[in-house]
């Protein structure tokens, strides 16, 4: 495991790492801990963390920042601004200087990737543009505080849910905007299925609650974890949890590295909720308007949604209950270089906040792909239920009359008793292809 998260990643000199611990805590790793193993376990672009023990006795995981991390980024944006804007002088249709205008602003000290998706067929696409490092993760005081501020959103927001989430503890007097120190957490990584089946836990149960968090945190929280890949979820049993009659166990969701957050304000959160609402119940009329919202007018709605959701507009709008399953990525056809020029006007188009969350329901994509090798028709229920939830709050609270009180109660009503008949279509469709099996 070390190996694989070590790979093709920077890592700094124990010497770099004694200066930086030196500088930022006072003294060398051996006096302000009582342990510290020198071998970094894991190394990323912006820090690597090691394993230590504090003079309490308690297991700590501390994160410290690379020395070399600021030191050639201005030359890099440089450059890819250089590039953008001289291919774009050649190919007036490739005009991507929004992004670096856009760079400039929130990260203006760190480079940015641009990810290409490479298909089956040879066919290469832009699919989306997003910077996977911000301004923000260079303060890692801002990482400790945005992990407090996630879980008191779950005690606030999501009470039913908050048990089952959990972020490292920060031990404050050790972290500074340069090096923080975490509880170290046991924990397989989500996709380490191996070692998620010796804790009793089922797959299948840590794919609704990873669907179920991320969809709270997007639709109800507005305070979204924007870079959820695997090595940032971690696994382990409910601490207050027994075992089933079956033997299973309930699982817990550890979140790490909270660097990369990103707010949505009210108008932008709940019309997000709308379209995932639209988009799960197959609302052609509804999905057409919120996608109006973010940009993505008559000329590219059904193209959007053939991003958010990888299913061709024909089975967006499919009422049957597995329309957004993906079954086979070759009847998606927006990669072909044909469409470049409608990837780089949509992307032109979307507020910068949606090409995160875009992002991110990309990182949980592969996550339920490694749990469950296939989509899951349970986390689209999920999301459709959570962003009814949001959209019917937000009604209620907008509501200043007896009238509009009864139409979202009875909206409610409807939307509870949809999502009760897909669910159970859900159950005999899963039924059926057990038989076939």
């Amino acid at each position: 495991m070390r190996e694989s998260m070590l790979n093709r990643c920077p890592t700094s000199t124990y010497d770099q790492v004694c200066k930086v611990v030196k500088k930022e805590l006072g003294g060398a790793p051996e006096e302000i801990f009582d342990e510290f193993d020198p071998v970094p376990i894991a190394s990323a672009s912006l820090a690597q963390v090691h394993v230590a023990r504090t003079h309490e006795g308690q297991k700590v995981a501390v994160k410290v920042q690379h020395t070399h991390m600021t030191d050639t980024a201005a030359a890099d944006l440089a450059t890819v601004e250089l590039i953008v804007n001289t291919v774009h002088r050649f190919f007036p249709s490739f005009d991507y200087r929004w992004l670096v205008d856009e760079v400039k602003e929130t990260s203006p000290k760190l480079p940015l990737y641009v990810r290409l998706m490479d298909v089956h067929y040879g066919l290469l696409t832009l699919l989306l543009i997003c910077f996977d490092d911000g301004y923000q993760e260079l303060d890692f005081l801002n990482e400790a505080k945005n992990s407090v501020k996630c879980m008191d959103n779950f005690r606030r927001l999501s009470p039913h849910i908050a048990a089952y989430i959990y972020a490292p503890t920060v031990y404050w007097s050790l972290s500074t905007s340069k090096l923080l120190t975490m509880e170290f957490i046991e924990a397989p990584q989500v996709n380490d299925l191996k070692s998620i089946k010796k804790l009793g836990i089922r797959p299948h149960d840590i794919s609704k609650l990873v669907s179920q968090t991320f969809a709270e945190m997007m639709f109800k929280h507005g305070f979204v974890h924007c870079d959820p890949h695997v090595a940032n979820l971690l696994v382990r049993t409910l601490p207050s949890d027994r075992s089933s009659i079956f033997g299973s166990r309930k699982p817990q969701l550890v979140l790490l590295d909270h660097g990369l957050y990103k707010e949505l304000d009210n108008y932008t959160r709940t019309s997000y909720a709308a379209l995932w609402k639209a988009l799960v119940l197959a609302d052609a009329k509804a999905i057409k308007e919120n996608c109006k919202k973010f940009g993505a007018g008559d000329d590219l709605y059904t193209f959007f949604t053939s991003i958010l959701t990888m299913k061709p507009w024909e089975r967006v709008i499919d009422p049957a209950v597995d329309h957004l399953a993906i079954s086979d990525q070759s009847e998606l056809q927006i990669y072909g270089p044909e469409y470049f020029s409608q990837v780089t006007e949509l992307l032109r188009r979307l507020p910068r906040v949606i090409l995160l969350m875009m992002k991110t329901n990309d990182c949980l994509r592969s996550v339920d792909n490694a749990l469950l090798q296939r989509s899951s028709l349970e986390s689209f229920l999920i999301i459709g239920r959570v962003s009814s939830e949001a959209v019917i709050q937000e009604k209620l609270l907008k509501a200043k009359s007896l009238f509009s009180l009864i139409s979202v109660w009875l909206e409610e009503i409807s939307l509870e008793v949809r999502f009760t008949i897909l669910r159970l279509a859900l159950w005999v469709l899963q039924f059926k292809k057990s038989l076939s099996l």
